[in-house]
């Protein structure tokens, strides 16, 4: 999700980073007709600021700018969830290798208290507490985070990063949660980073991220945003068998 606010936060950022998050969590719909009229009331900025955000989530691909007819919320499928999640893969497998190969005590500690923050909201869920789906992704993001920020380039995180929110904004929407087996995958990948084992961690992730992907297609969860038009995308190479050494 976006950056948190600092002391020198414009209006124009600030109504960036609102209109974003609502977005990747799922708080404006996919399709949703954005009338900058509206969005003005919402938000409270000049509708000049409005359409700098909204050209701006168009670019990262979470709006759409619909030319005479305004911007609207971008819609989801299930073949643009499978290039994302291909993208998302692509660049969290390029970065492990090159995390657990610098990573100090630092980055295993940052990995560990990431894993246990996690772990614990996990468990709840299993129990059938309620908690909090914003909280629950937060801590998914913050250790799949985690485990690549020893990587050494920060322009491949925060590509990462806008990969993510893409494929969360999904599990937002599909209201994701395979339980028991996403569970036991992170616990696998805080054994894999600790032990430096970066092939046994790139199968992780593709079992981690495909799993994911088909069980939503499985469930049709998205099916109630089908059938609306989609930007033409070019398909993101598939990352995942030469990486993971096969499945």
């Amino acid at each position: 999700m976006a950056p948190a606010p600092d002391n020198e936060e414009t209006p124009g950022e600030a109504a960036y980073r609102r209109i974003r998050t609502d977005v990747v969590l799922g708080r404006l719909a996919p399709g949703r007709k954005l009338g900058l009229d509206g969005l003005r009331e919402i938000y409270g900025v000049a509708v000049g600021t409005l359409r700098e955000a909204l050209f701006r989530l168009a670019s990262e691909g979470l709006v759409l700018a619909e030319g005479q007819r305004g911007f609207a919320v971008a819609t989801v499928s299930p073949e643009d969830f499978r290039e994302v999640a291909d993208l998302r893969l692509l660049l969290e497998c390029h970065a492990v290798a090159g995390s657990f190969a610098a990573g100090d005590l630092d980055w295993e500690g940052g990995v560990v208290a990431a894993h246990h923050k996690l772990a614990t909201l996990e468990r709840r869920l299993l129990t059938g507490e309620p908690a909090d789906a914003a909280q629950w992704k937060r801590y998914d993001r913050e250790f799949h985070q985690a485990l690549i920020a020893a990587c050494g380039s920060a322009t491949l995180l925060e590509t990462y990063a806008a990969a993510y929110d893409r494929f969360l904004r999904y599990q937002m929407v599909a209201v994701v949660f395979r339980g028991a087996v996403a569970a036991e995958q992170h616990a696998a990948l805080l054994d894999a980073a600790l032990a430096r084992a970066a092939p046994r961690a790139q199968h992780i992730l593709c079992e981690h991220v495909e799993g994911c992907v088909e069980h939503v297609v499985r469930a049709g969860t998205l099916a109630p945003f089908a059938g609306q038009p989609r930007r033409t995308r070019q398909t993101a190479a598939a990352p995942t068998r030469a990486m993971s050494g096969g499945r």
